[in-house]
């Protein structure tokens, strides 16, 4: 999560470009700690990784991310930021078409990720949960068939095993049925089963 240490947004969206020894603030995902660089610091982590120029940094991550183009995955995602991630977000498992259960992950006080070994906290719910019935139902009968298409796998199926992490985007007070859900990520490559983390080998 980046923000601007200063907060001096402009009131239209680009107005002005950011200067390299403006600051921002940092949070990672992964894990919720903060740290500040400056623009051309944050900059350089992303297109060189650790150097002198892009300074010190306790993230986790090596930077780099652009790294042998877009045939070797490298890529940068712009992705907006929705603050009621703090309530936590669902994590739709799907087998196929099929939605097998939800889970509700809520980070731990102060943070904004809800990743295993966090903190956050995890509630588990059947596919057929009320309180959700809404988004449910929109996303398995009106979205789910746009999914391949979109991504440009219109010949693909949907895959065996994956998830979907919705990330609610709505201003509080929102009714139920007009309530916008935001697609925090896709998964089908290392899809866990998070009631069995507790019996995994770590070593």
């Amino acid at each position: 999560i980046i923000k601007l240490k200063e907060g001096n947004y402009c009131a239209t969206f680009g107005e002005r470009c950011c200067e390299d020894g403006e600051k921002l603030c940092l949070m990672e995902a992964n894990d919720n700690h903060e740290e500040e660089h400056t623009v051309a610091e944050f900059i350089e982590f992303c297109v060189n990784g650790r150097n002198d120029k892009s300074g010190e940094w306790t993230s986790k991550g090596v930077g780099k991310y652009l790294e042998g183009g877009k045939e070797a995955g490298g890529q940068l995602v712009d992705q907006r930021f929705c603050p009621r991630i703090v309530e936590g977000e669902l994590r739709y498992n799907c087998v196929g078409d099929a939605l097998v259960g939800i889970i509700h992950k809520k980070p731990k006080e102060g943070g904004i990720s809800a990743v295993g070994g966090t903190g956050s906290i995890y509630t588990y719910y059947g596919p057929d949960e009320a309180k959700f019935k809404n988004l449910t139902d929109g996303f398995l009968t009106k979205d789910l068939p746009l999914v391949m298409p979109a991504l440009g796998l219109p010949d693909e199926p949907i895959p065996l095993w994956w998830t979907t992490d919705f990330i609610l985007s709505s201003p509080e007070g929102t009714p139920a049925e007009e309530e916008k859900w935001i697609v925090g990520e896709f998964n089908c490559s290392c899809v866990g089963i998070s009631r069995c983390l507790a019996a995994y080998c770590k070593d």
